[in-house]
């Protein structure tokens, strides 16, 4: 739209309608329930396991570190947009102010650009693992670890930052629809009276760097990695070594799958609702299945799970 097109209807604070979902009416409880059980049980998976790497010194190495990194990434991800969604399913009509708007999606992208970052710098701790297990500890010593996750949640706040700062020129109708069930980039920009093509092309390059370079490193790393692993005699070994990687690669492949057709295939080639359906899939659905699919893939942290809930039951009984 042109800039012009501002003249009218403007105000200082906009305020915007999030449509939601839009089902029928008579689904919002059901729907509405399932979120909120869903919720629960991804703070709750998350936490138990932020809780447990903390808590059991077995679990104390590089790969369980930046698991619990991961799985707190989670839960304040899916805090930032799920009580939006039940919130909408509740009162059918949700007003949030421009500047709530703009938090959110600060929030939201510092949350999906970090965990890109992390799931890349966890195919670099299984690169080394795998290929130079011989100076695995020294090369992936407690200093470095913390660097690596301090570099991820850095990286990703100064691209929200970016995108974030980009996001506060657009001028909007003091009151706009925004056809989606939180504030993400699309649909807010669909609200907006002024022209916003030059912040599509920087949101693009940009958000395409940002899931382009990762992607790719990863791929590199685990060809090397599969290289490695198909160079070890025996099948046993085979095996073991690819199962510590088999669980990263199920939330790379879901997680990476999805960002790439929401933010790097053009806007036309998907509709509104598969947007909204993408969306559920990776701000609802990946942040409960990833600690579902680490614990069940992984023993030691399975039976670590186990261990802590079983300590903490005699605790309570005692």
């Amino acid at each position: 739209m042109a800039k012009s097109d501002c003249s009218r209807n403007t105000s200082d604070t906009p305020v915007f309608l999030l449509l939601g979902l839009q089902v029928i009416p008579e689904m919002n409880p059901f729907l509405f329930l399932m979120f909120l059980m869903v919720y629960l049980l991804t703070a709750s998976g998350n936490i138990l396991i932020v809780v447990t790497v903390r808590l059991e010194a077995k679990l104390h190495s590089p790969m369980y570190f930046f698991l619990g990194n991961l799985a707190l990434l989670d839960v304040w991800s899916t805090s930032n947009v799920v009580p939006t969604l039940l919130g909408g399913l509740l009162t059918h009509i949700h007003l949030i102010s421009f500047h709530c708007c703009l938090i959110q999606y600060f929030f939201f992208g510092w949350m999906a650009t970090t965990e890109c970052f992390l799931l890349t710098v966890m195919a670099y701790d299984r690169y080394v693992a795998i290929c130079y297990p011989l100076h695995y500890q020294t090369l992936m010593d407690q200093r470095c670890c913390l660097q690596l996750a301090a570099s991820a949640w850095v990286g990703g706040l100064f691209s929200a930052l970016t995108a974030d700062s980009l996001m506060s020129t657009v001028q909007f109708y003091g009151q706009g629809l925004i056809d989606h069930f939180f504030c993400d980039f699309e649909p807010l920009l669909k609200a907006a009276c002024s022209d916003t093509s030059q912040i599509k092309t920087i949101t693009f390059y940009v958000s395409s760097s940002v899931i382009a370079a990762p992607f790719v490193f990863i791929i590199i790393s685990y060809s090397y990695i599969m290289a490695t692993v198909l160079g070890i005699p025996s099948a046993k070994g085979r095996k073991k070594a690819f199962s510590t990687c088999s669980s990263h690669l199920v939330v790379v492949s879901t997680y990476f799958g999805i960002l790439i057709i929401m933010y790097m295939v053009p806007s036309a080639g998907h509709s509104l609702n598969a947007n909204k359906a993408l969306s559920l899939l990776y701000t609802v659905a990946t942040p409960m299945i990833n600690p579902i699919v680490y614990a069940l893939k992984n023993k030691a942290l399975m039976g670590a799970l186990k261990e802590y809930r079983w300590k903490k039951s005699r605790l309570l009984h005692v």
